[in-house]
């Protein structure tokens, strides 16, 4: 079977990788760079310098391959996924978009596809985790915590990104979406704010950021639904700090005659400041509890970066995940056609043991508590 890749950063460098030791890959990226750092890797995987913001290509460049992963940036995410469904192919997507996903499952089925969407580690495996559980259980709640963190933090930021800067910028701008006593409430990102004890991790600081996407639309029953992002203590006060001073701002301002949005410059420093070395050490931690029925479940996750295959661990629970699902559809152990985010393929137990037993045979391991 042939695999086509889109994106070839951090994570979708992990996916190709993987998915190399059963298939035929191709990865498409418009940096070099990327893809020579993964041929280095792995040289039987093929190459190809494309611009991916060009969709009306996809029909023909993707015309020879009989699976599709999009691991691209949150900004070009959406429309990336709906040009592979356009063209006929079965997919599985991880970009992190502000559109709804769910508007593209009319044109899927349309289209005879199978998309797997949302499909990383959050969102992702906590959705997985939601679908199986909902099938069980009554829930009356659940709360989903989750960081990428460098192993060794330093000032001022105490933090780099384990995947694209511009979507960890957007995660602190855009608007987060929870649900409250059976009602969708809007807040702003970085709100709500607590310090939680993490094992092996030590105090991190929690706070609203909008990872809920589809799970507000597919559990509309579960009446209080809470996502927050994790960071080293100190790291959001100079968010904050950034943001209310105006550094965040997309309205454009007059500098020297030249216009510029505040939000932009800041873009462009941070992004170099928080970019993560190919061999800087980082982690990725994660809890998600469901509460009903008297009781709690708790599922946990850390993991490290890998020193002997230099992968970083957010590549790893992202990209293996995604790779796991994709692994599902070229099996024959899911085959309905529409779009899917992991909630809805979850309430299968065989497909939910699928996903935990491929992640932990690539030491990625989720330890549950009840």
């Amino acid at each position: 079977m042939t695999i086509a890749v889109l994106g070839a950063g951090m994570v979708g460098r992990a996916i190709a990788h993987d998915l190399a030791a059963t298939f035929d890959v191709t990865s498409f990226d418009a940096n070099a760079q990327n893809l020579a750092l993964l041929q280095k890797h792995c040289a039987t995987i093929k190459t190809q310098v494309t611009d991916l913001r060009n969709t009306g290509t996809y029909t023909t460049m993707l015309a020879g391959f009989d699976f599709v992963v999009t691991a691209v940036p949150g900004f070009m995410g959406f429309e990336t996924l709906k040009a592979v469904i356009n063209a006929g192919k079965n997919v599985v997507d991880i970009s992190f978009f502000p559109e709804d996903v769910l508007q593209l499952d009319a044109l899927a089925k349309e289209k005879n596809v199978t998309a797997i969407v949302d499909c990383g580690v959050a969102p992702g495996m906590s959705n997985w985790i939601i679908g199986r559980y909902n099938a069980e259980m009554k829930i009356d709640a659940f709360e989903i915590y989750v960081g990428g963190l460098p192993l060794h933090p330093k000032p001022p930021f105490f933090y780099k990104a384990p995947f694209s800067p511009i979507d960890v910028i957007e995660e602190y701008t855009r608007p987060a979406r929870l649900k409250e006593n059976g009602t969708v409430v809007t807040k702003p990102a970085l709100t709500d704010r607590k310090m939680m004890e993490f094992e092996a991790v030590g105090t991190l600081e929690a706070f609203n950021t909008d990872g809920l996407r589809s799970l507000l639309f597919t559990m509309p029953h579960i009446p209080t639904q809470i996502e927050q992002t994790l960071r080293y203590p100190g790291h959001i006060d100079l968010i904050v700090a950034l943001q209310q001073s105006g550094f965040l701002s997309e309205e454009k301002i007059t500098v020297n005659g030249k216009e510029i949005a505040p939000l932009q410059l800041t873009t462009k420093l941070l992004i170099d400041q928080w970019k993560l070395g190919e061999t800087e050490e980082e982690l990725t931690v994660m809890k998600v509890l469901l509460h009903g029925e008297g009781k709690t479940i708790e599922y946990d996750l850390l993991d490290k970066y890998d020193t002997a295959t230099q992968t970083s661990s957010m590549a790893r629970t992202t990209g293996y995940t995604c790779t796991a699902a994709l692994q599902l559809m070229a099996q024959n152990l899911f085959t309905e056609k529409g779009v899917f985010p992991p909630e809805l393929i979850g309430h299968r137990k065989d497909c939910f043991d699928f996903v935990l037993n491929y992640l932990e045979q690539r030491g990625v391991h989720w330890k549950k508590k009840n």
